[in-house]
């Protein structure tokens, strides 16, 4: 299985789309194990929004949707009104 996920971090209003075989690990990843990449320069992450697939090719083409117009259009209405 393949999770497409999707993190917000509210003190800097930045959002993050991703895939993985081991969400935990990723998110783990995204918010402390991690030393370098650009989600780093972000913490702390919330997740939002998560869709699983079967296969790779799905999750990659739904990650790829949301990176869209469209697609972040989506994701604004995800993210949370404080």
């Amino acid at each position: 299985m393949f999770t497409v996920y999707i993190l917000y971090s509210p003190e800097h209003k930045k959002t993050y789309v991703g895939f993985t075989s081991d969400m935990e690990a990723r998110f783990k990843s995204h918010n402390e194990l991690g030393t370098k990449g650009w989600t780093i320069r972000y913490r702390p992450w919330i997740l939002i929004h998560t869709e699983e697939f079967d296969s790779k090719k799905k999750a990659m083409h739904r990650e790829k949707y949301f990176k869209t117009g469209v697609g972040r259009e989506f994701i604004r209405n995800l993210i949370p009104k404080n």
